[in-house]
């Protein structure tokens, strides 16, 4: 083991008051990028280009409906996209036995509740409250995939929509999604907690051991299956069609009116739902339907990992999609006239589109859409609207259902959420001993699960990879990271915008143009006296981090060395100006608005910071040709490490030896474990074609070191050094 290397970081804030006014000057002494002429600020210029490519294939995807005119171009156009939407979340496993309990009963005025255990997987339980009338049966059912509620199935206006549907009629299934209620994956038995703090101010926590909000977990969950290139939608999805199986194997069930209602993160899964199981007669989805579109506008951006198919963009799938696949069954389109995520706006869109498409199939009547005077909830409204549509296609009449004889009216925020108090606590919903899946003998996690399925992945990989020549795996890994054909980028277009003087070198001010609109910072260190030695220093953070005096830098250049320090999308002046402001903001590193938008697209930033590498290298393969090379090096940091470790791998000729700091040395490492994870540095189903130990044997094992390797957050692990 080599002794570990320490060097002195002086990281250089960009920004804020805690700049002294010698660092101030400093800054913006080295500072590159300029404001736009169209006002684009260079924190602005990712977002832009991300949001530039998607409304261009958006518009594509709006042309090509309008052009589908018979039946027959209206099936394919299903089919095409719902064998798409199956393969980008994983395909769905196999059925096996749901081995389901009924743990407890609850009666209540009119209805009562069984209290459901079963195993939508082996050793993977759904704790579910099963409404039921009373009246006699057979009945029609309804499954209610809940929202983000930190109590899951027992969170208020669920139980209320469950109990209306079971007064008139219609069983109700209401069960917790992964990360919520009694099925959190992420515990933490040894620092229980009694709150979160987010937006809101405090929430009590369904389970003393509970970490993270249900959202965090949801996208904690989704990076891990992106790299097995699945989704974690895949377990929300198999979880409700193991609840249809569910209710279809009871004899109180009428198997074939099956229907399916949720709002919000319940909204997803039942536009989720709805478009692939072709046994929910009628949809209800609230509160989730809009255009991509309008997703991308709103401040938030991107929701959770669920709500983001790869490349479902770049495909050419909207939202509109969910409803299309399933026509001409019945859907009823719902959300609030005061709803901010998800813009009412693109709703009405969506619905106009969805409307001409099931007239095409010759149903018009069975899309419709409900919009109450609410905000972003599961309010009466809803509710009703939600009972009424039930009730007419599943019992077959209209009825004019109210779930109160009388309200308020106009009726307040405050006044609805007093009408949706539930009936029940959360302790006498709880279907477990310990309100905890995990706390039960055997139990797997989505990660354990995701583990599995990395091992299952890793021989046939392996023997794979071993058979390919060294064109053929930079092949695989440009496909792997969308810059499938591109076997040499065009010349980069480099412009010199500015020189300092010091003693002994000159520092040269560079932007490349790494898209249209999109223009990249770096500054090239050149000695007076050079040793035809050369680096190309990439940063995590900043370009400036490692500038100042006495610095690692510096003590190249001190060496002869010319040094390139550029900065890859997204990083350093690039950089978002404010990341997601909500209950994610740096829980997934810096840049996971951006992630996602590419995600969207069926872009990893890996890949295009990767083509911004090979950019940088080309242009420094020529730079200052008078002086010759007699080696190059890489030395790359935290969000640029593996970036700079795939063009690395695709261009191993030109670096003498490759350096990684903070860098995660195991892509299985960020499958495996609880927390949340870098999303930058995530790669859609990466491990079904190579690992980072892979691109390390391409790129020449005796050429790269790491220092300071990183835990799957991007922390430095303890103790680490330099291997």
């Amino acid at each position: 083991m080599q002794t570990p290397i320490r060097i002195r970081y002086v990281a250089v804030i960009l920004s804020g008051c805690a700049l002294t006014a010698s660092a101030c000057r400093a800054v913006g002494e080295f500072s590159v990028l300029k404001t736009g002429a169209d006002g684009t600020a260079p924190g602005e210029q990712f977002e832009r280009w991300l949001k530039s490519e998607s409304y261009r294939l958006l518009d594509w995807r709006k042309e090509a409906v309008e052009r589908l005119k018979s039946v027959a171009q209206c099936r394919t156009w299903q089919g095409e996209r719902r064998a798409f939407f199956l393969r980008q979340i994983g395909g769905l496993p196999d059925r096996t036995p749901l081995n389901p309990q009924i743990v407890g009963v609850l009666q209540g005025k009119g209805y009562r509740v069984e209290k459901i255990l079963f195993e939508s997987r082996p050793g993977f339980h759904v704790t579910a409250n099963l409404y039921l009338p009373d009246l006699p049966p057979p009945w029609p059912a309804v499954i209610v995939p809940v929202g983000h509620s930190h109590d899951g199935k027992a969170w208020g206006s669920y139980q209320r929509t469950c109990i209306l549907l079971a007064r008139h009629g219609m069983a109700a299934m209401c069960y917790d999604p992964v990360g919520q209620g009694e099925r959190y994956q992420m515990l933490d038995l040894s620092h229980p907690r009694t709150h979160f703090v987010d937006s809101a101010g405090r929430t009590p926590v369904p389970h003393p051991n509970v970490q993270y909000l249900c959202t965090i977990e949801h996208t904690a969950i989704g990076l891990g299956s992106a790299l097995l290139g699945a989704n974690v939608a895949q377990y929300r999805i198999w979880d409700g069609m193991r609840a249809i199986d569910y209710l279809q194997s009871r004899r109180d069930i009428r198997a074939d009116k099956i229907g399916c209602a949720g709002q919000s993160g319940g909204g997803t899964l039942t536009a989720y739902l709805m478009a692939l199981d072709e046994r929910i007669v009628a949809a209800a989805p609230v509160g989730f339907l809009t255009t991509l579109r309008w997703v991308l506008v709103s401040k938030s951006g991107p929701q959770d990992g669920e709500q983001n198919i790869f490349g479902q963009i770049g495909f050419g799938m909207d939202e509109a999609d969910y409803v299309n696949m399933r026509a001409p069954r019945p859907t009823l389109i719902s959300g609030g006239t005061r709803e901010v995520t998800f813009d009412i706006r693109g709703t009405w869109e969506l619905f106009r589109e969805a409307k001409r498409f099931y007239s095409r199939l010759g149903h018009a009547e069975r899309v419709e859409i409900h919009e109450p005077d609410a905000p972003h909830s599961m309010s009466i409204d809803h509710r009703e609207a939600i009972a009424r549509w039930m009730h007419r296609w599943l019992l077959g009449s209209d009825k004019p259902i109210r779930e109160v004889e009388t309200r308020p009216d106009p009726m307040t925020d405050q006044q609805d959420r007093a009408l949706s108090a539930g009936d029940w606590t959360r302790e006498q919903l709880q279907c477990t001993p310990q309100g905890q899946v995990l706390l039960l003998p055997g139990e797997r996690s989505t990660f354990q699960i995701n583990t599995a399925t990395a091992a299952g992945l890793k021989e046939k990989r392996a023997s794979e990879w071993a058979k390919l020549s060294l064109s053929e795996k930079r092949r695989l890994i440009r496909e792997t990271i969308n810059l499938s054909g591109v076997e040499t980028l065009p010349a980069p277009t480099v412009e010199t915008v500015g020189r300092i003087e010091r003693d002994g070198f000159a520092i040269h001010k560079l932007v490349l143009t790494a898209e249209p609109g999109l223009r990249l910072p770096a500054l090239a260190y050149v000695p007076t006296r050079a040793t035809g030695v050369a680096t190309l220093y990439l940063h995590g953070t900043s370009m400036l981090a490692d500038a100042a005096p006495g610095g690692p830098i510096n003590a190249l250049v001190q060496q002869g060395q010319i040094v390139l320090v550029a900065e890859l999308r997204g990083i350093g002046e690039t950089a978002p100006l404010k990341e997601r402001p909500d209950w994610s903001s740096g829980r997934f590193g810096p840049g996971q608005r951006e992630f996602f938008m590419a995600y969207l697209l069926g872009k990893s930033v890996v890949g295009m910071r990767a083509a911004d590498v090979q950019l940088w290298t080309q242009f420094l393969r020529n730079f200052q040709a008078s002086a010759p090379r007699r080696s190059v090096h890489l030395v790359a940091q935290g969000g640029a490490a593996i970036p700079a470790l795939h063009g690395a791998a695709l261009a191993s000729e030109t670096f003498d030896t490759v350096t990684l700091k903070n860098m995660v040395r195991s892509w299985e490492e960020m499958v495996a474990t609880p927390e949340p994870t870098r999303a930058t540095d995530v790669v859609h189903g990466a491990l079904r074609n190579y690992t980072l130990a892979d691109l390390v044997e391409t790129v020449g094992p005796s050429k790269v070191s790491f220092v300071q390797p990183t835990g799957v957050s991007g922390s430095v692990a303890a103790g680490s050094g330099k291997n």
